[in-house]
């Protein structure tokens, strides 16, 4: 038996070992990669689509008051139209899927979709289209729009932070950034129960289009 284990343990060393001569040394990127940079004069200028994959779309409701309630929604979709020459006439559009909710409460998800809460069946997504973006400086800003949830429309603006801008994947430029806004859910017909601000935060990278 202990012959056994030690001639185990040689051949795990052994694949370690090879495991690691083939991963990328510390400090590089594999060929085709490209890390980001902090400034968003640096973002070329074009169309950019929102990757599903790398996107986060997290709300947090109060909890009557006792804590935060934080869910996510899983599909949403984007276009974004960027100058850094002339970043405020850049221009946004994006939805979400309302019936994509997910939450850690068993069966919740499907109860927040129906018709008691955000009706997904008569209003499958929410949607921003901005109207203006106002830079603060190379990594901050503003994005005020239109955002609309179950048929109502109103303004908001998001705080942007800027994630980083680059070549991306196999010289595809890429912007990421951190956005944050909070609706008041009275103005979108949510239940009574909802009474404080509603955070909207949102992790997101865009892709330029060929």
């Amino acid at each position: 038996m202990n012959r056994m284990l030690r001639t185990l343990a040689v051949v795990l060393a052994m694949g370690s070992t090879a495991a690691l001569a083939q991963a990328p040394a510390p400090g590089t990127l594999p060929p085709g990669v490209f890390v980001a940079e902090r400034d968003i004069a640096l973002a070329t200028a074009g169309t950019y689509t929102l990757d599903e994959q790398h996107t986060a779309v997290i709300v947090r409701v109060s909890h009557i008051g006792y804590s935060q309630s934080v869910f996510r929604f899983d599909r949403a979709k984007g276009s974004l139209t960027w100058d850094p020459a002339a970043i405020d006439k850049s221009k946004l559009s994006a939805s979400v899927e309302t019936a994509s909710i997910t939450t850690n409460v068993k069966g919740f998800a499907e109860e927040l979709a129906g018709d008691n809460f955000l009706k997904s069946k008569a209003f499958p997504e929410a949607t921003f289209v901005s109207t203006s973006f106002k830079p603060v400086d190379k990594t901050r800003g503003k994005v005020e729009g239109q955002f609309t949830l179950m048929g109502k429309t109103r303004p908001v603006t998001f705080d942007v932070e800027l994630g980083g801008v680059g070549k991306g994947f196999e010289g595809k430029p890429r912007i990421g950034v951190h956005a944050v806004a909070t609706i008041n859910p009275q103005d979108y017909g949510l239940p009574p129960l909802f009474t404080d601000p509603i955070q909207i935060q949102i992790d997101t990278e865009f892709e330029k289009s060929p």
